[in-house]
């Protein structure tokens, strides 16, 4: 069997976290794109077409990184890799600070500056982007998306495919539930119900 990764993506977050696998003393074998994609992602060679995992699985390797900014597709596309028999593995940042209480599912992905503090838990394949801060005992669901430079204070649960655009804040003890897209910039103060998008300071829903 090969210890190589198997990244699924070939855009810019893809680029990203190749370069934290590498960090991590990990090496990249091959990216799986779609049609589009171009030659080369960051030096590691493109394979175009998810039908590329399985010849990839039946040549031995087992490891896969989805490198998919689209929560939901990147959901479907891990259940896809799993399907096959492939193992989830993790892209942490060794410039990325967590608690060792913190914990993880798989397929997490955490950037450079961030900061994740006790007892906080991030389900798989979510995403703490650069520089975000999770503090004590937060929530974070499945394939959610901290976008760069949240902030979350304590005790702060976000569901399952969530999205927090860059330089959003929520406070203490709020909850946002799944499906929410939450603008850059916006203020939680209250909890968000229901799915939806919501912006502003503080931070109401968009439209129904």
């Amino acid at each position: 069997m090969k210890d190589e990764i198997v990244v699924v993506g070939a855009g810019g977050h893809a680029k990203v976290c190749i370069e934290i696998l590498r960090e991590m003393g990990e090496t990249v074998a091959y990216c799986v794109g779609d049609a589009n994609a171009l030659d080369r992602c960051v030096g590691v060679p493109v394979l175009r077409g998810d039908e590329n995992l399985m010849s990839l699985y039946a040549a031995g390797y087992r490891r896969v990184f989805v490198a998919i900014g689209s929560n939901r597709l990147r959901n479907s596309l891990a259940t896809s890799a799993i399907d096959i028999g492939y193992k989830l593995t993790n892209a942490i940042h060794p410039k990325a600070i967590l608690s060792p209480t913190v914990r993880c599912g798989e397929g997490v992905a955490v950037m450079a500056g961030a900061v994740i503090n006790a007892e906080s838990t991030i389900d798989s394949l979510a995403i703490i982007n650069t520089g975000a801060t999770i503090d004590h005992d937060c929530d974070i669901g499945r394939a959610v998306h901290i976008a760069p430079q949240c902030v979350l204070a304590g005790n702060v649960k976000v569901g399952a495919f969530s999205f927090l655009g860059i330089g959003s804040k929520v406070i203490p003890e709020r909850t946002i539930a799944e499906n929410i897209n939450l603008g850059a910039g916006s203020v939680v103060i209250d909890d968000l119900l229901g799915s939806g998008t919501f912006v502003g300071v503080p931070a109401r829903r968009l439209n129904k």
